[in-house]
């Protein structure tokens, strides 16, 4: 099915929060499916693709809850020559190896989510591009679309107070133990490292969706934050790192291992940098999750096209700097776009290595399942590229069940200080807690 979409132009180009309030507001209840992907300004390197792209409104859809996702998914996109936008959750690696969860299933999502959207809205160097389908009222039309992307400016914020609570699913002398059996399994050398979180989460929350994501993005302006809402459920994100991207025949991974605090000037900004770049513990964390991507890229890739196109690259964040390393491969004739994903999901960077035991242990010492957290989220193009985060630095919100959760969580290595660790967790949640206690709904 080829999805004949009109597209018109318009000479303005609104901030990309502004198009998800005033959409929103637009449409009210009729279209409850909304993605923002947005970059904040970060196109800095040859792989950016669009400053933000909003799409709004079911037009198809796909929703895997049962066997063989990734097969039905290459059905559904083969037949929609148009975009999709979803995520695919953390917990779709059941599917992938033989592992199992028997953890608490607190959200009851699909494995995985894609839709066709109603409108689509697409930023260009002398303003935006509107998309629409036929058949969908009065949002079939760009020029009302635009009429109301310009006469709407969105709800503001209203003020609130903090009255619910938030707890954390393991409180720290479970913490610590569990630490202690991680670090256990490395010096047996069961594994080299893994990825430990843990969940933090409030019952009766009501929550306002929207400016959640605003003081998240706000609180921390990142490459791939965005907002995805399927109906009641809601995921506000503001996550540093790319999971994979397919510009043409080639892939792209750049996972993020290594961090440093930012500096109150240039100069100590640069000695911090210098200083990551140095770090013996940090460079090893980095190398290990590199060589475990190039594994997982050249399942997919063709012979001799995997390389490291940077290690250990440091870049400057709003918050912090980060050591993001650029792994790369050509797609491989025989496969399928899709298979690239298969085949490096879920990301070696929340995860660990080896990663199958990993992925064990995760379910074993982890006290819920991850679901959407440590998924991806993104899009893909009618020409069959993609792009796709790493859900991490997230907030999760049901809104029919009013239940609010997030997860925060660290790389373990024989390296590791439980204690230190565990105030790494409490310090990342902090941030997250702060700003969806200050956007409750009044």
């Amino acid at each position: 099915m080829t999805s004949i979409r009109e597209y018109k132009h318009f000479d303005f180009l609104p901030d990309p929060l502004k198009v998800l309030h005033a959409m929103q507001e637009w449409a009210g209840d009729e279209l409850q499916t909304t993605v923002l992907l947005n970059s904040n300004g970060y196109n800095s390197d040859s792989y950016g693709s669009f400053p933000w792209l909003f799409a709004m409104g079911v037009h198809e859809q796909f929703q895997g809850w049962h066997e063989d996702v990734f097969e039905r998914l290459k059905v559904f996109s083969d037949n929609h020559q148009d975009w999709l936008f979803g995520y695919f959750s953390y917990d779709l690696k059941n599917q992938l190896e033989n592992l199992e969860s028997k953890n608490p299933d607190v959200w009851q999502l699909p494995l995985c989510n894609f839709f066709s959207p109603v409108i689509l809205i697409i930023p260009d160097k002398h303003g935006i591009r509107i998309g629409t389908l036929p058949g969908h009222g009065r949002f079939s039309d760009p020029v009302r679309v635009a009429r109301g992307l310009q006469e709407h400016r969105g709800s503001s914020a209203g003020s609130s107070v903090p009255e619910f609570a938030i707890q954390p699913r393991v409180d720290k002398g479970r913490y610590l133990k569990q630490l202690k059996a991680i670090k256990d399994h490395i010096q047996a050398g069961d594994i080299y490292e893994m990825n430990y979180c843990i969940e933090f989460f409030a019952e009766d929350a009501a929550l306002q969706p929207l400016h959640v994501y605003d003081a998240l993005n706000e609180v921390s302006k990142v490459p791939f934050s965005c907002f995805l809402q399927f109906e009641d459920f809601f995921l506000m994100g503001s996550s540093p790192e790319r999971f994979l991207k397919k510009q043409g025949r080639k892939i792209i991974s750049q996972p993020i291992k290594g961090t440093a605090s930012r500096g109150k000037n240039a100069r100590e900004d640069m000695q911090l940098r210098q200083g990551l770049f140095e770090d013996a513990k940090e460079r090893s964390e980095n190398v290990m999750i590199v060589d475990l991507v190039r594994n997982d890229l050249s399942r997919s890739a063709a012979r001799d096209s995997v390389k490291v196109e940077e290690l250990f690259g440091v870049y400057p964040f709003r918050q912090v700097n980060h050591m993001v390393s650029t792994i790369t491969s050509h797609l491989h004739p025989d496969c399928h776009y899709l298979d690239a994903i298969r085949h490096a999901f879920p990301m070696g960077s929340m995860t660990g290595a080896p990663k199958y035991r990993a992925m064990q242990l995760i379910d074993h010492y982890e006290d819920t399942r991850r679901g959407l957290y440590s998924g991806a989220v993104g899009y893909i193009s009618p020409e069959k590229n993609f792009d796709f985060n790493v859900v991490i630095r997230s907030i999760l919100y049901d809104r029919a069940a009013r239940f609010m959760s997030y997860m925060a969580g660290s790389a373990i290595t024989i390296g590791s200080v439980p204690e230190r660790e565990y105030e790494e967790c409490l310090l990342k949640a902090r941030a997250m807690g702060e700003v969806a206690a200050g956007n409750q709904q009044g």
